[in-house]
């Protein structure tokens, strides 16, 4: 990730089909944090690169007041039309790097990272955001693969999505190198995290696991969004030829679905969290 440089198109146009296309965090995540870190409806969440708000609105009947951060503004304004559709009053968004934090943000009890850590500057962030974290405070990394679930030869109520195919179609249309904004990951994202967090003064950490054995129905267009809600095939990085391709896609998994409806078993979700 040495030669990646962050821009303003890593997620163009996929802020609608991530709302739909990323299976839901289960409601245990939200239960398990609240028991460890003793949540009790008072206090701050700062949710950092919260794209449509999966986490903020999970664990915002959890805190007196969420905000959620992203950079892409198309992002928070689904997440603003989720959190009036659900009646969550308690959240507000703003359009803002995290690499720009603390960003007159004040103070939280508790900031989270939800798939989105990997994208940032690390070391910058992780000190910063320990000076915006009160007494007691915590990080929490919600690590997941929620536009997929398992693979795996385990009998299902429906067929599984095709994803091999699938990942072979993208790669037709924008070649074998994986694609991110104007550039490329030929290595992938950034790791290290441990590392990073330790030499930003934290401690820990602690590791929290929830679900991995539910299993949900998924249509085509669900499928679909799944695909354009990734960095690597977003909507805009396909140009003239996205009808092109969508046609492909659908009828690929068209064919493959059971009566238009596939099954999938979700991932475990895992939280790590820092003091």
């Amino acid at each position: 990730m040495d030669d990646w440089e962050w821009d303003e198109t890593l997620y163009a146009g996929s802020a609608a089909h991530y709302a739909v296309g990323r299976m839901a965090y289960p409601k245990a995540l939200g239960a398990a944090l609240q028991t460890e870190l003793g949540l009790d409806g008072r206090g701050r969440l700062l949710d950092v690169g919260c794209g449509p708000g999966p986490v903020t609105l999970l664990l915002a009947p959890y805190f007196a007041e969420v905000v959620g951060v992203d950079a892409d503004a198309d992002m928070l304004d689904v997440a603003a039309g989720r959190a009036a559709d659900l009646g969550v009053h308690n959240a507000t968004w703003k359009q803002l790097r995290a690499e720009q934090l603390p960003g007159g943000l004040g103070t939280f009890d508790v900031v989270t990272f939800a798939q989105s850590f990997h994208w940032m500057d690390q070391p910058l962030v992780a000190r910063v955001v320990r000076g915006m974290l009160s007494d007691g405070g915590a990080w929490v990394h919600v690590g997941a693969t929620t536009h997929r679930g398992v693979d795996g030869s385990a009998e299902l109520p429906h067929p599984r999505p095709p994803w091999g195919a699938i990942d072979e179609l993208v790669t037709r249309y924008l070649g074998p190198v994986r694609r991110a904004g104007r550039s490329t990951l030929p290595r992938g994202t950034a790791g290290g995290e441990e590392d990073v967090m330790r030499a930003a003064g934290y401690a820990g950490p602690t590791r929290i696991v929830v679900g991995g054995n539910e299993v949900e129905d998924r249509t085509v267009d669900d499928v679909v969004a799944a695909v354009f809600s990734l960095s690597s095939s977003t909507p805009q990085l396909f140009g003239a030829e996205l009808p092109a391709f969508e046609a492909e896609l659908r009828e690929l998994l068209t064919k493959a679905a059971d009566d238009g409806v596939f099954s999938e078993q979700r991932r475990e979700i895992e939280a790590v969290i820092w003091r």
